[in-house]
């Protein structure tokens, strides 16, 4: 007897899939992709967004830079260059948005993508 999957467990699946997508084509995937999905399609809090594609982000990230390593894409010291000092960003992040509104952190997020968006698109 095959099992009913949830809308719930299939919307998941799909913000996954996104999220894994724009990981390999692009390089991001969590906060860009997965934090807005869960928002606006599965209605969670932005601070439990956050956390939930930050949990992902383990398993993403370590497949995606195995799979980049196999192509000689990894420049790994370089990377612990950038990696250790994030470390600290995240604890100053995490502890920042634990007190900045909730609001504000949107605001800063939407300011944060348009002005990607704009660098991005001009020449």
């Amino acid at each position: 007897m095959v099992a009913m999957v949830s809308r719930r467990t299939l919307t998941l699946a799909g913000v996954g899939t996104a999220a894994g997508v724009f990981s390999g084509l692009f390089g991001v995937g969590g906060g860009i992709v997965m934090v807005p999905m869960l928002v606006l399609a599965l209605g969670y809090g932005e601070r439990e967004a956050t956390g939930t594609s930050l949990a992902a982000i383990v398993l993403i990230a370590g497949v995606a830079a195995a799979v980049q390593g196999l192509y000689g894409n990894v420049r790994l010291e370089e990377a612990v260059l950038v990696g250790v000092p994030a470390v600290g960003g995240v604890l100053v992040g995490t502890w920042l948005q634990q007190r900045v509104p909730t609001k504000a952190i949107s605001l800063l997020f939407a300011a944060l993508l348009l002005a990607s968006a704009v660098e991005l698109a001009l020449p």
